[in-house]
């Protein structure tokens, strides 16, 4: 294939996106069938998409498995005093790895960051699953983050070089899913694992699992070799690196500043989300910060509609359980009922592909979101029946399912070939700040207000859903329905 063919261009010169893209550009059988293709699960897809949605699970249900076990791994390992930080670490791990797995991306292809970042996450497995001390479940744990962070980047950078734009929302609508997924049926089979043998083998009884989704990945993208390669003039950029490093440290003394006493919590608080301000700057497309409208305003709306949905979910359960006595089981059902929401969006959204575009997507989204939230708050400011607070957070995960695949497909469509691996590392970057930052905020608010005062959390949240709405129109790009591309320049 020649450099000529990778782009297709229109008659007035302008790249087009709905090129159909094909596993063997030699093979005329192959072409015909990606030309006709009705899903990511039609030929010559199928594998390559299974094994990615396969990744994709892998990933999400350990996210959620040690939600269930940590409990009994930090009493298993005598590391109680760790528990906190066991969360805190993977999530900034993932800053740099994101950073890391982007720049190296566009220089190579999606293939060797890919690979890598599987073999890490299978190394950081078996580190968790062997440890016999907390401290080295955390260095499993950061190797978790690192990987799993990185795995994300080049698998939205392989659906833009090799699926035709029109399958492309129903591709990510299947990453959501396949995050969503685990979320139902993680924490239970975590359970079971532990119940039956140990703690031990929810981490190394995965790895098993790495392999096959491996397998089915690997073919097809060595078929493409030439389709999805990278760019060597694109420059390895440390300083990037170092300012990720800088912005996952800070995002880490948010998490932590609320075990400081009053004052010392609110100062290292605000010191720390202005050094995460200052250092994502160079991670992201110029005019981030400024909500510039098209791709920067993109990537700041998923930081906030992040922040808001994931600040407020830790808390529905824990409300349920105090003010209605609730067991935790039946606390658990309402996130169940979110992640089955969020997955339904996802398909329909991905179903209705152009007759509801990017943009009026997240309007609609944004606004459902900010009806749920406000409805989950006057649930706990005037203790209404739990069953409204249900109704509502099966909204919010709708409007998460039917905004979220949406953020990806703008993104891409913006993004210049040798800027697909960077930009989606800011898409990915910006989630993880917005739910950090959220979540850092909400708990120093129950330090100051006392624990149980659940409507000031959800206040703060409602507030972050507000902005996301005022926000959500400036994602659709300047001109009359014009593409225009994003670059990744240092200032914001």
């Amino acid at each position: 294939m020649t450099a000529h063919d990778e782009q297709a261009t229109d008659a007035a010169g302008h790249e087009t996106s709905d090129r159909p893209a094909v596993l063997d550009a030699s093979h005329p059988v192959i072409e015909r069938a990606a030309a006709r293709a009705r899903g990511p699960l039609s030929p010559p897809f199928t594998w390559l998409s299974i094994g990615m949605f396969a990744l994709i699970f892998i990933a999400a249900f350990e996210a959620m498995a040690v939600t269930t076990i940590m409990p009994i791994v930090a009493r298993d390992l005598g590391g109680e005093a760790l528990f906190a930080l066991a969360f805190a670490v993977p999530m900034a791990a993932g800053i740099p790895g994101m950073v890391i797995a982007g720049n190296w991306t566009d220089r190579a292809g999606p293939l060797p960051s890919l690979v890598t970042a599987a073999a890490l996450f299978v190394v950081g497995l078996v580190i968790a699953g062997t440890a016999t001390d907390m401290g080295v479940f955390i260095v499993g744990r950061f190797v978790h983050g690192l990987s799993g962070a990185a795995v994300i980047v080049p698998l939205y950078v392989i659906v833009a070089r090799v699926y035709p734009e029109r399958l492309r929302a129903r591709v990510f609508a299947g990453f959501a899913a396949a995050w969503v997924i685990p979320s139902i049926v993680g924490p239970a089979l975590a359970g079971l694992v532990v119940e039956a043998f140990t703690w031990h083998w929810v981490f190394l009884g995965v790895i098993v699992l790495v392999l096959p989704a491996a397998a089915m990945v690997l073919p097809p993208l060595l078929r493409v070799r030439e389709q999805v390669r990278g760019d060597r003039s694109v420059r390895w950029s440390l300083g990037r690196v170092g300012w990720s490093v800088l912005a996952a440290a800070a995002a880490l003394g948010v998490s932590v500043a609320k075990e400081l006493g009053p004052p010392w919590q609110w100062v290292l608080a605000a010191v720390a989300i202005a050094v995460v301000a200052v250092a994502i700057r160079p991670l992201m497309p110029r005019g981030t910060l400024r909500a510039v409208r098209g791709m920067p305003a993109t990537i700041l709306q998923k930081l906030v509609v992040a922040g808001a949905f994931f600040g407020a979910e830790i808390y529905l359960p824990y409300l349920f359980m105090e003010r209605y006595d609730f067991s935790p089981s039946l606390a658990g059902a309402v996130l169940t009922g979110a992640g089955i929401s969020w997955a339904f969006a996802s398909w329909l959204q991905g179903r209705l592909g152009e007759r509801v575009s990017n943009t009026q997507a997240i309007v609609i989204a944004a606004i459902a979101l900010a009806v749920a939230l406000a409805t989950v708050f006057a649930v706990a400011l005037f203790t209404l029946h739990p069953a409204i607070a249900f109704a509502g957070w099966t909204l919010a995960g709708a409007a998460m399912g039917f905004m979220y695949p949406r953020f990806n497909v703008e993104v891409l469509s913006l993004s210049k070939r040798t800027e697909q691996g960077f930009n989606s590392a800011a898409l990915t970057i910006a989630e993880s700040i917005g739910a950090a930052t959220a979540l850092a905020v909400t708990a120093l608010v129950t330090s100051a207000v006392g624990q149980g005062v659940f409507e000031a959390d959800f206040a703060v949240t409602l507030a972050i859903a507000l902005i996301a709405v005022v926000l959500a129109p400036r994602v659709r790009p300047p001109g009359s329905g014009e593409s225009v591309r994003g670059g990744r320049e240092p200032g914001m």
